[in-house]
């Protein structure tokens, strides 16, 4: 598999008072195309300090932070935002969808916004949402939306772009058990079907066999395990 997102002796650091908070300690992390990773921790221990920066959103105090082979320290501000477009696909905790737009169109603006034709937006948009199983909604506006179908939406929408890269932030936080299941379960289908490098923040161990591997942070530090086998049937 290719290697997709490398983290090479990454260290983040802020000014906390007189002293320096280190919210990443010299993390290695790589992440290969079809591979879906769950990242886990306790609170501050440094989880949405590594999505930032693989996100290209926080650039690292040191280390370096590869995406397709491309290190992205190099790249102008410009070419942060294209490269975010194109091969980073960002799947918050809140869908924070347009609450005027329907399901259809919330896909279609992020698509229209790179430059391509409505038609066609529209087209690879109605695709996206057969694909996370909402076909029969693509009418519908967010407060018509259960939680799990917003979510749904979000996860559609962050496939807009082709990305090779797709991190994602707590995306069961809001959800009950059996719709944070459909939703992992979800995140495990298009990561094999679109060859996406997934990482998933999570707090809830119960799905970690949906995944490929488990990333544990403590302290900015990380810990790398694959998950043992068998694995259930995906």
């Amino acid at each position: 598999m290719t290697t997709a997102l490398n983290l090479v002796n990454v260290t983040l650091e802020y000014p906390d008072g007189g002293s320096v908070l280190k919210a990443l300690d010299a993390v290695d992390l790589t992440v290969r195309r079809s591979e879906f990773l769950s990242l886990v921790g306790p609170s501050g221990s440094g989880k949405s300090s590594l999505l930032a920066v693989a996100a290209t959103l926080v650039k690292p105090t040191a280390g370096r932070v590869l995406i397709d082979g491309q290190e992205v320290s190099t790249l102008t501000e410009a070419d942060h935002t294209t490269l975010r477009r194109d091969k980073v696909g960002i799947i918050f905790q809140q869908p924070n969808l347009l609450p005027a737009l329907t399901a259809v169109e919330q896909l279609m603006i992020r698509d229209h916004l790179r430059g391509n034709p409505l038609g066609a937006s529209r087209r690879k948009a109605e695709e996206l949402l057969e694909v996370v199983g909402l076909t029969g909604e693509a009418k519908k506006r967010p407060h018509q939306l259960s939680g799990g179908q917003r979510q749904r939406v979000n996860i559609a929408r962050a496939l807009m772009g082709n990305p090779l890269v797709l991190l994602v932030d707590e995306p069961t936080a809001a959800l009950d058990h059996e719709r944070s299941e459909s939703i992992v379960r979800l995140l495990r289908q298009v990561t094999d079907e679109f060859q996406t490098a997934t990482v998933m923040v999570t707090h809830d161990t119960g799905f970690l066999a949906l995944t490929d591997a488990v990333a544990t942070m403590r302290d900015g530090g990380i810990s790398r395990a694959s998950i043992p086998s068998p694995t259930p049937t995906r």
